[in-house]
């Protein structure tokens, strides 16, 4: 298992999600080299490394962090010269994918891990065209890479299983909240949670069984507000009471048949897309995006912070 001392992370790809990985890289005191092809990705990315600034003041930065700590590279060789750790954050296009990886492969020093922010494809289908696959990992995200910790990470077919574990110690190091995959699976495990509940979500507005907001407020007010201190299946072990889960499972489990979701998705037929677009810029009222992503991250810092002093005490 090669060793790879990390002290400069390269962002390649400076989105949303690769700018939010930049944004979390400096403020966990690392040097980041940053590559994008946009002609306006530096300016891009300047404003979301700003914008996510305050928030990571507030949590707390490591020593020596600074946004000043941030290159912004030429080419992609460039970006990965004397990295520790690669994160690419390209869009969700398969053959772009396949290709760039292949690139960052080629040009990135041998034994650093070069992870993939992917949130569909798994790395068999994305590391054919590299000439070392054995060290690219998949490295799945949640957006605002910053704020939220969870990282699903995976390797392929090709990878390494050393690959896989330097990228989770990595990750942890760095203050993410690591699930390693012992396998592949289609949309990793948070999205395909995530997603059952927003196709139910989905048949509800198509069906008028409930409007946009009280889809949200049904979750902001209702099970969403225990899921941060545990997760859906700790939530129902402590409804079975003192008989746990397993009362749980014997006494609701007939239940399940009951035709109380449908996973299906629907079709997004152009009245059910008007409807969850109306839904939302109702709920949204006066409040612009950029209010509007403020407010999340007041939220979840203040999420965080109650959970971690409840466990403390």
């Amino acid at each position: 298992m090669p060793e790879t001392t990390v002290d400069t992370v390269a962002c390649v790809g400076a989105g949303v999600i690769g700018g939010g990985w930049v944004a979390h890289f400096l403020a966990r005191g690392f040097d980041v080299r940053a590559w994008d092809p946009a002609h306006d990705a530096a300016a891009k990315l300047a404003r979301l490394v700003d914008a996510a600034w305050p928030a990571l003041t507030r949590l707390g930065l490591a020593e020596g962090a600074s946004r000043d700590r941030l290159t912004i590279t030429e080419t992609l060789a460039e970006a990965v010269e004397g990295a520790g750790f690669v994160q690419e954050s390209a869009p969700e296009d398969l053959s772009l994918k396949q290709k760039l990886l292949a690139d960052i492969d080629a040009v990135t020093p041998a034994g650093v891990v070069i992870a993939s922010s992917t949130s569909g494809y798994g790395m068999s289908e994305m590391q054919v065209a590299a000439k070392t696959p054995e060290r690219l990992v998949v490295g799945h995200p949640f957006n605002p890479p910053y704020l939220i910790p969870l990282v699903e990470v995976v390797g392929g077919r090709l990878t390494a299983a050393w690959a896989v574990d330097q990228a989770g110690e990595f990750y942890r190091r760095v203050g993410k909240t690591v699930l390693t995959m012992a396998r592949e699976v289609p949309g990793f495990v948070a999205n395909r949670l995530q997603e059952a509940l927003w196709r139910e979500a989905l048949h509800m507005v198509a069906n008028g069984e409930a409007t946009v907001e009280q889809i949200d407020l049904a979750i902001t007010d209702g099970p969403g507000l225990r899921w941060p201190v545990q997760g859906p299946m700790l939530t129902f072990h402590l409804a079975g009471g003192e008989g746990g889960m397993a009362h749980m499972l014997d006494h609701f489990g007939p239940s399940l048949k009951s035709p109380w979701t449908r996973l299906r998705a629907p079709e997004l037929t152009p009245e059910l897309r008007e409807a969850v677009v109306d839904g939302c810029d109702e709920e949204a009222g006066s409040r612009s995006i950029a209010e509007l992503v403020a407010e999340r991250d007041r939220g979840i810092i203040a999420i965080q912070q109650a959970v971690g002093e409840a466990r403390r005490g």
